[in-house]
């Protein structure tokens, strides 16, 4: 499971170009199961998505094929990690 931590390089003007191709991005990625939650930073700096991967090439693949990768609105933080408790529901997604 991975943490993927957007910050945002340009202002909010820019950012809001580029968010409708964004959102039809992580559509893309909630069909193909990759994607469990995404949503704002607030303050709104950035996004953050939680993704399910095999690996971080795997991520950082799927990070290309954003618009906001593409026009390099954001940068990237990939945090690793394993769900070691959780809830039952979320347990479903694993």
């Amino acid at each position: 499971m991975y943490l993927i931590i957007l910050t945002y390089q340009k202002d909010l003007t820019e950012v809001e170009k580029h968010l409708e191709a964004h959102r039809t991005y992580l559509d893309k990625h909630y069909v193909s199961g990759h994607f469990i939650a995404s949503g704002a930073q607030v303050p709104r700096q950035g996004g953050v998505i939680l993704c399910k991967a095999d690996s971080r090439g795997e991520v950082e693949a799927i990070i290309t094929q954003d618009p906001f990768h593409k026009h390099q609105i954001a940068s990237y933080q990939i945090i690793e990690f394993i769900p070691t408790k959780y809830a039952e529901s979320f347990g479903k997604l694993l």
